[in-house]
């Protein structure tokens, strides 16, 4: 069996997934204290898209591409095909989410950054968004969920209450704003 590393340099794949979930769940908190703090912009955006116009633009774009990049990646479960084709699929999303920005539509923005109008990198950010917020459901609601012939354990069954939550959730929004 493999005897994981005692280098300090190198840090465990749970470690490097738990950064990258953390990053995405206090993004839209530290986008919103950033431009608090130092855009002086007490107005809450739109949508976290519209942050791309703020001080916290670069933020909100090296995040995508911390995640887009841990994502592509991730070569997934052993034996799982689906899994690696899944989570690479989300990431080059979230690349397109982070390089196409959608438009400049808040009329109370704290924008810094202004870029013209385009319908068509509008409509891809929205294409790109949509599409990774599906996968990211599909991956949610049944990759995290499997259980590979173990046992199911009170804690594996908690968890999977967790992530068909956070899956539903997902693509509830996804209506919502559609509508």
């Amino acid at each position: 069996m493999h005897q994981p590393s005692k280098d300090p340099r190198l840090i465990s794949f749970k470690t490097l997934v738990q950064s990258i979930g953390w990053m995405s769940v206090l993004l839209p908190a530290a986008m919103l204290v950033g431009n608090y703090l130092f855009g002086h912009c007490y107005t809450i955006q739109d949508s976290v898209s519209d942050y791309y116009y703020t001080v916290t633009g670069d933020l909100l774009v090296g995040t995508l591409c911390a995640v887009a990049l841990f994502l592509i990646s991730y070569k997934g479960y052993p034996g799982d095909r689906l899994d690696g084709f899944l989570s690479t699929s989300a990431g080059i999303l979230a690349l397109g989410v982070a390089f196409f920005p959608t438009n400049e539509t808040s009329a109370d923005s704290c924008a810094i950054v202004h870029l013209p109008l385009n319908e068509l990198r509008n409509n891809l950010h929205n294409v790109f968004s949509a599409a990774l917020f599906l996968i990211l459901a599909a991956i949610s609601l049944f990759q995290f969920t499997k259980s590979r012939g173990v046992v199911i354990t009170r804690q594996k069954k908690q968890r999977n209450r967790v992530y068909r939550i956070c899956g539903v959730l997902m693509l509830v929004c996804i209506v919502l704003l559609a509508l």
